[in-house]
């Protein structure tokens, strides 16, 4: 696999954080972007990039997990809407491509990819969605899955 080390600046954006069961995430996640996206409608934003999901923990029975878009600016946020920033600095990313259920091996690849390297395990991991099962074929998604390095 190729991983690629970048060099990300603090990024804005409108989340919600929240946790659920790992049964309930895609619903969860859906329902979330929905709101996301109606917020800022109204407030007139368009997001920047693509769509993204957190995890921050991530066992069956409680997933600790954010969904967010990156925004050009801060707003005020409505109910669970805030917003945030994504921390800059550097990260290892992948670009994967096919079904979210197959990027396990990715993601112990990156892992073990960072231990090797001497960096610290990530607080976080974050997935880009460049499109949907909604839009293309499962085969066809297009993740991108960055994980902080600190050393």
């Amino acid at each position: 696999m190729k991983f690629e080390i970048v060099e990300n600046t603090d990024q804005l954006v409108l989340c919600i954080r929240t946790k659920t069961t790992i049964q309930a995430l895609p619903r969860i996640i859906g329902q979330n972007y929905m709101k996301i996206v109606e917020y800022m409608t109204q407030v007139g934003e368009n997001p920047m990039e693509a769509p993204y999901t957190a995890y921050y923990s991530f066992d069956k029975e409680n997933v600790d997990v954010e969904m967010g878009f990156p925004v050009k600016k801060a707003y005020e946020g409505s109910g669970e809407i805030i917003s945030s920033i994504l921390p800059g600095g550097q990260y290892l990313t992948f670009l994967f491509k096919g079904p979210y259920n197959e990027m396990a091996p990715v993601y112990e690849e990156m892992e073990q990819w960072i231990k090797d390297n001497g960096y610290q395990k990530p607080h976080a991991y974050y997935e880009y969605y460049y499109n949907s099962p909604q839009d293309v074929p499962v085969s066809e998604l297009l993740t991108k899955i960055a994980m902080p390095l600190k050393k």
